[in-house]
């Protein structure tokens, strides 16, 4: 049994020619936006339930952060304890 050439890690005729110019480079969004027709239509659905589940999941987040009342999202109550978050050797002198 031989090694091929790809295992012998020698060039192949498909990895000497030139790479072919991108297709995505320098486009407008118009053009962008014309390549949309290419996507399958198999592939809509998806879509549409991925970005609903983006929607709600952002939704829900922006609503719990505005409407619960219990949620802390800053610190409060620093000025009542001074030396809570202060230097390691202030709360620990008597160790």
């Amino acid at each position: 049994m031989y090694a091929t050439r790809a295992l012998r890690m020698m060039p192949t005729r498909r990895m000497m020619r030139p790479l072919p110019k991108e297709d995505q480079s320098a486009h407008t969004v118009s053009q962008r936006l014309r390549k949309l027709k290419n996507i399958p239509a198999e592939l809509i659905p998806l879509g549409v339930v991925v970005g609903f589940a983006v929607f709600a999941a952002g939704y829900s987040s922006f609503r719990k952060f505005t409407v619960d009342k219990n949620l802390r999202l800053s610190r409060q109550n620093r000025k009542d304890v001074p030396g809570e978050h202060g230097e390691h050797g202030e709360s620990h002198e008597s160790h």
